[in-house]
């Protein structure tokens, strides 16, 4: 009896596991992937046939019910979906990249692939990877039946954010406006602190990365990485009042309406990455290393790449600058702070021309120098007038010219006016670097969109613009007046995602050839110090002048001769978005800590600096007039040090 009993209950069991995981299959399939360490969780399910995800740190609501899913011509994937199966994993890697804000990284992650079909029978797996303060995921498509491409229309990804949500957010710019139909090029300013579902600006949605405050909770930093020539760039919707930001392609009069604003793919494939970084403080958002390490080099370096310093004279001298002399003094410039570089900007190619150009470049090598030249990025996307243009648009004349280039030692090449993230515009930019890699060439991009894990996936990308840039304060007496406001954003929002060529360290007081009369800089020589450390890039343009040698305090310049740009090591130590902002940043085995202030009273800060443990640091701030000074410290036993932060001002502490 009891043998009957047991082969019963064993039939009735194997019976009930077959009911149970038919009723998995059919319906819905809950979830979770934890970090390794346990606090930041994902949940995904199906419901109602609408597959979503959750994420929450620490037990606390971070997203609530998000959307996930693919429009394609091949079918719907965002609606009456089943699950299929799962499969969990871990990843481990270690990696070197020295033109980051940290050169050696480790990442572990766990792994969830979470498979679902459609009412046609037709496969598609979204897979996430999470780290202890990173989420990313991806959709990916195999091939159904004999199809081996498709169209994908549309993403249904989306953020669902509590109610009680403020953003850091900053807009889509209109298509085909700005200066010679330019734009959208990344350059307009934040929201701050606003309430979710509360649209600025013509509702045409906000480009990545996003700041979210989730109350009293945390933080969010929204972006997306491994977009290549294979794929669109994506932004943010306005969100809803209900706090629902969604995925959305290109407007389709971008790029002056040429190309698709799909996605023409391939099968098997897989989608760029979307990610998330959360934490209950600044810190993860401001050190986080994400969107390098879910991707790898697209290929080998063609040599080995010079990362350094440059001067230009275009940002102050303006087009009047395009002449020998001129240029001269700029190569005379860089050799007497020890710069690696001199960029010379647009109309080079009109008002010195190639041969002198070639004599240009013989004579700042003598100097030690070397040469990046500007190009206009194309012909047929807008009407920017500046020469030389139509070398980059087309792979004939491009490698014809970077042919010439790599023969007459040019050693980069500043690529300006793309005006779009379609798919056709990211081939462009994947075109150039891949071109210019073969000829030994770095890339900076200008007048464009954010890179999007572009310093590892392309070992001669060595920076991008997309940020209301230093050429702004010379244009608009608006960006002037906020010019500390906006600098207390970028580390934590822009910056901390990608590498931004910000061109920046202005030292004269007027913002003109002569540094007399015109725009007033609004800022203190300090404040400009401390953005040198603060804004990222390992190849950085600063705006010094020749006059500059002469007219600033001398301990100033030797600040600037010193001053790395590429960096072992990043810490966030203080701040708050639009307020205040205080990184450490390591190169070798010194340290710069540096600071800025946004608000209208003096910031007074107790900073904990253990990498200063009994060490004497130089001191450079401003006084009670504003005036720069310099002196040295002596660092306590227990680290602390008090710093103040004038309104507009800076402050740095190095041990150089």
């Amino acid at each position: 009896m009891k043998n009957f009993l047991f082969k019963l209950n064993r039939v009735l069991g194997i019976y009930m596991s077959i009911l149970l995981f038919s009723s998995v299959s059919m319906y819905a399939k809950e979830t979770v992937i934890f970090s390794p360490d346990g606090n930041l969780q994902v949940k995904l399910l199906i419901e109602d046939g609408k597959p979503m995800y959750s994420v929450s740190y620490k037990n606390k609501i971070m997203l609530e019910n998000s959307p996930l899913g693919l429009i394609t011509n091949e079918g719907d994937f965002h609606k009456e979906m089943w699950f299929v199966g799962l499969e969990n994993g871990t990843v481990s890697k270690q990696y070197t990249q020295k033109n980051i804000k940290k050169s050696n990284v480790e990442y572990n992650a766990n792994t969830l692939a979470y498979t679902m079909e459609n009412k046609n029978n037709d496969k598609i797996t979204v897979t996430f990877q999470v780290s202890n303060n990173d989420i990313a995921f991806r959709y990916e498509l195999p091939t159904w039946e004999s199809r081996k491409s498709c169209v994908i229309f549309q993403e249904a990804t989306g953020y669902k954010f509590p109610s009680y949500t403020t953003t850091y957010l900053s807009y889509m710019m209109d298509a085909m406006v700005a200066f010679a139909r330019t734009s959208p090029s990344y350059e307009s300013g934040y929201v701050n602190n606003e309430p979710v579902g509360n649209p600025t600006h013509k509702n045409l949605g906000y480009v990545f990365p996003g700041l979210f405050k989730i109350g009293d909770e945390g933080w969010v930093l929204l972006s997306e990485t491994g977009v290549d020539g294979h794929y669109c760039g994506s932004h943010l919707s306005d969100g809803t009042k209900e706090g629902l930001y969604t995925l959305e392609f290109p407007d389709i009069a971008q790029n002056n309406g040429f190309g698709s604003n799909t996605v023409q793919f391939g099968l098997p494939g897989t989608t760029p990455w979307r990610t998330i970084t959360v934490g209950e403080t600044l810190q993860p958002i401001v050190e986080t290393t994400i969107a390098y390490d879910v991707v790898e080099p697209l290929y080998e370096p063609s040599e080995e790449y010079k990362y350094g310093r440059s001067t230009w004279s275009w940002i102050l001298w303006q087009d009047g600058s395009m002449n020998w002399d001129d240029q001269v003094k700029y190569v005379d410039l860089a050799a007497e702070l020890n710069y690696e570089y001199i960029l010379i900007d647009a109309y080079w190619d009109a008002r010195i021309g190639y041969d002198r150009m070639e004599e240009l470049i013989k004579y700042a090598n003598s100097k030690g120098v070397d040469v990046f030249l500007w190009y206009n990025s194309n012909g047929g996307f807008n009407d920017a007038p500046q020469t030389p243009k139509n070398k980059m648009d087309r792979p004939i004349p491009r490698k014809k010219e970077m042919k010439w280039l790599k023969e007459v030692g040019v050693k980069g090449l500043k690529v300006d006016f793309f005006g779009g993230d379609k798919q056709e515009t990211m081939r462009l930019y994947e075109d150039i670097l891949s071109d210019a890699n073969d000829y030994g060439l770095m890339i900076i991009f200008h007048g464009c969109t954010l890179p999007r894990g572009w310093e590892r996936m392309y070992p001669n990308f060595v920076g991008s613009e997309a940020v209301l840039a230093s050429e702004m304060l010379i244009f608009s007496e608006d960006v002037r007046k906020d010019e500390a406001f906006y600098a207390t954003l970028h580390p934590f929002i822009r910056n901390a995602v990608a590498g931004m060529e910000y061109g920046g360290v202005l030292l004269n007081k007027h913002l003109t050839p002569s540094n007399t009369g015109g725009n007033k800089r609004l800022t203190t020589d300090v404040f400009q110090l401390a953005t040198a450390v603060l804004f990222q890039n390992p190849v950085q343009m600063f705006a010094l002048t020749p006059n500059n040698l002469v007219d600033v305090p001398a301990f100033e310049i030797e600040y600037m001769k010193e001053i790395p740009t590429t960096w072992d090591e990043t810490l966030y130590i203080d701040g708050y978005p639009g307020k205040h902002v205080v990184l450490a940043r390591r190169s070798g085995d010194k340290w710069y800590v540096a600071g800025v202030n946004a608000e209208k009273e003096p910031v007074k800060l107790k900073l904990n600096l253990p990498m200063f443990l009994n060490q004497s640091v130089n001191y450079y701030y401003d006084d009670n007039t504003k005036s720069p000074q310099l002196r040295r410290l002596n660092i306590s036993k227990n680290n602390t040090v008090e710093v103040v932060i004038q309104p507009n001002g800076g402050f740095v502490l190095t041990n150089i």
